[in-house]
């Protein structure tokens, strides 16, 4: 058997990601539908997290939050979510990034999503902790390839605009007629017959 080495395994969960994030903003914008709510378990530690330090004393590694009645303020952003929630009766604002999260569960459809541990930073407010990353395993190479960079897009290139008789309106240094800058076609380098 060979390696992994794409990591189909880190990118199936980058991809359950997206998921929450979907599901989670679709309920910030137009709030649960029908009977659905969210079970949501996280890494109190992970770097980005943001509670009081009373709850955070009260849950020093792991916490399930559940979004069901008493929440508000729901925000999902592409890295982090954060709600206002209810502790014993006082509000609290939590920040949430999705790479944080370790556990995601709809119990109205009894569907959810369990996620890779992540290792976690020394300490969350030491200078020199690491920012969290999936636990990688085997060859401990980072996933790579198409969509495994963040933002990883081409830049899409106008078309090279043509004159009537076929050939480009361009001076031989790459610009137009009228001094801007245009895309050059590599038919304009080519030697023709």
């Amino acid at each position: 058997m060979t390696d992994d080495i794409i990591r189909y395994d880190l990118l199936m969960q980058e991809a359950l990601r997206g998921v929450v994030r979907k599901v989670l903003a679709d309920a910030a914008r137009e709030g649960l539908p029908g009977e659905h709510h969210f079970n949501i378990t996280f890494l109190t530690k992970a770097r980005g997290v943001k509670l009081s330090a009373r709850t955070r004393e009260r849950f020093p590694n792991e916490m399930t939050i559940i979004l069901q009645h008493q929440f508000r303020d729901l925000a999902v952003n592409e890295a982090s979510f954060e709600v206002v929630l209810s502790f014993g009766g006082i509000s609290e604002k939590v920040v949430v990034p999705f790479d944080a999260v370790t556990a995601f569960y709809d119990p109205s459809v009894n569907k959810g999503f369990k996620f890779e541990t992540l290792e976690p930073a020394a300490d969350v407010g030491a200078k020199d902790a690491t920012p969290f990353k999936p636990a990688l395993a085997r060859n401990d190479k980072p996933p790579r390839g198409a969509g495994s960079e963040p933002n990883e897009t081409k830049p899409k290139l106008a078309p090279v605009p043509r004159r009537d008789d076929g050939k480009d309106d361009k001076k031989p240094d790459g610009k137009s007629a009228d001094g801007d800058a245009k895309v050059v076609s590599i038919d304009t380098f080519r030697k023709k017959p």
